[in-house]
């Protein structure tokens, strides 16, 4: 899991074997790179107030850094930005 400051919250990715999506993991805990892109969908605060549509993140994260892709729908869309610490 990282924390996502375009969205205020949390993105998980899930990496190794298992069942359901799988990212590629570059294994370094402190600049991650995972592969392919993460497109999360979610209920922003306007999500469904007049037909508003839910809030998309899309990013690629390379070497510990967020890059915001086009399709989001939050302020931080076009820029790249570091991985901001969190402790659970």
């Amino acid at each position: 899991m990282f924390w996502c400051p375009g969205c205020d919250g949390a993105h998980q990715v899930f990496v190794g074997e298992g069942g359901g999506p799988r990212w590629g993991w570059n294994g370094d805990a402190v600049r991650p790179t995972f592969t392919p892109s993460i497109l999360v969908g979610y209920n922003g605060s306007d999500a469904g107030v007049d037909g508003a549509p839910p809030e998309t993140c899309h990013s690629f994260v390379v070497d510990g850094r967020i890059q915001f892709l086009s399709d989001c729908t939050h302020a931080l869309t076009g820029q790249t930005v570091d991985i901001p610490e969190w402790s659970r």
